[in-house]
């Protein structure tokens, strides 16, 4: 039987942007229909404590600040927008028995396009499905697979949440699906859309998990061979790499990041707050620019810093610097404030797959994204809600304490 869920899940992941003006997606078009599902639901008005929070940047920012007003009313109507959305997606994890089936139509899903993209890769068709571009200095123009979305990064963000899922199930012998083959299905997606800031901020949310819970997962015997494994074959192919392909594309960008000559990585990260940060000064240093003026006051600034001789939309890829450049540091520091208040209050620590997530999409946020990203927030929400017992850290010692743990699908 159909998953009434599944649909809005498959629209979301797959299709949510296709065929739609930049910035539009479907889920911000379903607004008004999730808005009213979740007061049925819920019973509870979503909308107004949301205002009611903004209220004062909106004040301040038409008062003081005096941003252009339309451009400033169309960019507040998306946010609130994508505000719904989220509300949605709370809503949805509590009220669906059967989440898990959801993410694994998506993981099967999304293998079979990766699957059918391989030899479209080979095509005049690749761009239905690839993105070509010039990744970094020295490396010429690249094919990535972004499948339906803007672009490969949002793609692998988008995929996060699967993929740590059934990660963790691998690692924790709960697969239900053949061990290589689920490797193979989490594992493709981001060797195709080679997304370096993703896999980085994964890896760092990881090792860090890893430390934070070390006597736990070590003497898991999966993650301990993972662990093995995985330190053999890097090193080997490091020397591989090095004696006989000096010159990959791996290699390149990996060097230029590291030496600040990765356009993409610098722009990211550097460059989103030096910008950020004169945009701030022609406006407001506590309270911010306001919403939708980046690509009006930024356009001058970020024209003349990268030298810019072309029609460019000025915006920050950096959700973390976009939020300092709109709400100053007033917003920013309540972003990261909220972010730490809760990583406490709903307790995070005490489920891998929210510490893994939430570790993620904290690095991740000062290398990429925007504000009005749903593929963020909803890394957020999986997070801070509490609905992945499968995942919690005393069911596991509980379990290994009781009964020896059974040997998951090989």
């Amino acid at each position: 039987m159909l998953n009434k869920y599944l649909p809005f899940a498959c629209i979301y992941f797959f299709i949510n942007s296709l065929a739609l003006p930049f910035g539009l997606t479907y889920t911000s078009l379903l607004a008004p229909f999730f808005y009213i599902w979740i007061l049925i639901v819920r019973k509870k008005e979503i909308v107004l404590p949301f205002i009611a929070i903004l209220l004062p940047f909106i004040i301040i920012h038409i008062t003081i600040v005096e941003p252009e007003i339309k451009t400033y009313a169309i960019s507040l109507l998306n946010l609130l927008l994508v505000y719904i959305f989220c509300q949605a997606v709370y809503t949805f994890l509590y009220v669906c028995n059967d989440i898990e089936k959801i993410f694994q139509k998506i993981l099967v899903i999304n293998f079979i396009l990766c699957l059918i993209a391989i030899p479209l890769y080979f095509t005049p068709y690749f761009p239905i499905v690839w993105d070509e571009q010039i990744i970094t200095e020295g490396v010429g123009e690249f094919r990535r697979l972004k499948l339906f979305t803007y672009e490969p990064s949002y793609y692998a963000l988008l995929f996060t949440p699967f993929f740590s899922y059934f990660l963790l199930q691998y690692f924790l012998r709960q697969n239900t699906i053949n061990g290589r083959l689920l490797l193979s299905m989490v594992f493709l997606p981001y060797f195709l859309s080679f997304s370096i800031g993703v896999i980085g901020a994964i890896f760092l949310a990881g090792l860090i998990t890893w430390v934070v819970h070390f006597r736990k997962l070590t003497t898991k015997r999966r993650i301990l061979n993972a662990i093995v494994s995985g330190v053999v074959l890097l090193i080997s192919s490091m020397i591989v790499l090095v004696l006989f392909f000096r010159q990959n594309p791996v290699f390149i960008r990996i060097r230029n990041i590291f030496s600040g000559q990765d356009s993409s990585g610098k722009g990211r990260t550097v460059d989103a707050f030096l910008l950020a940060n004169k945009m701030l000064q022609e406006k407001n240093e506590y309270w911010g620019i306001g919403l939708g003026q980046v690509k009006i006051i930024g356009d001058n600034i970020i024209r003349n810093y990268y030298h810019y001789n072309m029609d460019i939309t000025a915006t920050i890829p950096s959700a973390a610097a976009e939020t300092l450049a709109i709400f100053g540091w007033i917003g920013f520091t309540l972003r990261i404030g909220v972010e730490i208040l809760l990583f406490f209050f709903t307790r995070v620590w005490t489920n891998y797959y929210r510490l893994l997530l939430f570790f993620f999409i904290f690095i991740y946020q000062f290398t990429g994204s925007f504000i009005t990203n749903i593929a963020e927030y909803v890394i957020w929400i999986l997070a801070f809600t509490n609905v992945f017992h499968q995942f919690d850290v005393k069911k596991e010692n509980r379990k290994s304490a009781s009964t020896l743990i059974s040997p998951g699908t090989g």
